[in-house]
């Protein structure tokens, strides 16, 4: 079961259930911003016990990014030691993140708020003026009003590693750009996921047509714990409509690898869900999601 934001065609989008390809609708709340308002124990019960309405084949509708209204997107950085390493390895200033990684205090940033998120089959962008510039596969908590963990998502925190080698201090420009930061379109709940700290994670590259990149890795590899990494995030800020928070990722590719314009991003968690998405490059592309006009038809992705 998975926990989504859809659209039908004329209609406002809506929060629903997705099991085995069918969408029950969650009548009682409008947005996925008022689903993350509730308490756990709440909303639990309203995904267990969804009210007797018509339901929806997925393939009648468009699966959006499950987040909306206040909703935002933070990252934890420096949390695998492959992401240590190669963070040393392409930086001018190395002891940073050698410090950061055994820091009692974990690196955290914001990534997006929830207008800015592409999702499944929608292009991830990569900055015209990087270079080098690389996917990064991770789990994503989510996490609502209170402070609970309730879900479970993918996300694909695009990164340029030329700009963040040149100056730690450029990590906000490495990090955010227009369609740097993807989400499945699911949630999977917390409740569904018995042992979150030992899922596979992996990261396949196509280019015209050809594998040119795969890796794996598991969150049994994580330096933090998750409940750790929320609490930092929640210590002093509060996220009235949810928040996802994507929690490092433990591939990293080596220097001589860069993505390029029509690669082909797929990332799977286990028992969370799947991403893919298909490069494009500059702001250009991504035009539709400051304007808040209608979404780009969804590329195929074979």
């Amino acid at each position: 079961m998975h926990l989504v934001r859809y659209a039908e065609a004329d209609r406002p989008p809506a929060v629903g259930l997705l099991r085995d390809r069918v969408i029950t609708p969650l009548s009682e709340v409008a947005t996925m911003a008022d689903l993350l308002q509730l308490g756990h124990a709440e909303l639990r019960r309203l995904a267990e016990e969804p009210a007797a309405v018509a339901s929806a084949d997925v393939a009648s509708v468009r699966l959006l990014p499950p987040l909306d209204g206040r909703g935002e997107v933070w990252c934890a950085g420096v949390t695998y030691a492959r992401s240590r390493g190669a963070r040393m390895e392409e930086s001018a200033e190395q002891s940073v993140y050698d410090k950061v990684y055994a820091a009692d205090r974990p690196e955290l940033f914001g990534k997006a708020p929830a207008w800015r998120v592409v999702t499944d089959g929608e292009p991830i962008g990569i900055r015209a003026d990087s270079g080098h510039d690389v996917p990064e596969p991770e789990l994503a908590v989510v996490v609502n009003a209170h402070g609970e963990t309730v879900g479970y998502t993918v996300c694909n925190d695009v990164s340029s590693r030329s700009i963040e080698g040149e100056n730690p201090l450029y990590i906000p420009q490495a990090k955010v750009f227009a369609g740097g930061c993807a989400l499945a379109p699911g949630i999977r709940p917390e409740w569904e996921v018995p042992d979150p700290t030992d899922l596979e994670i992996t990261l396949s590259v196509r280019r015209d047509g050809a594998e040119v990149y795969e890796d794996s890795t598991s969150t049994a590899q994580l330096a933090r714990s998750l409940d750790d990494l929320v609490d930092a995030l929640c210590a002093a800020n509060d996220f009235p409509d949810g928040v996802v928070l994507a929690t490092g990722t433990g591939i990293v590719p080596e220097l001589d690898f860069a993505l390029r314009a029509g690669d082909v991003v797929d990332i799977a968690v286990e028992q969370v869900g799947r991403l893919r998405n298909t490069v494009a490059v500059g702001k250009q592309p991504f035009g539709w999601l400051a304007e808040g006009t209608t979404r780009p038809e969804l590329e195929e992705i074979r």
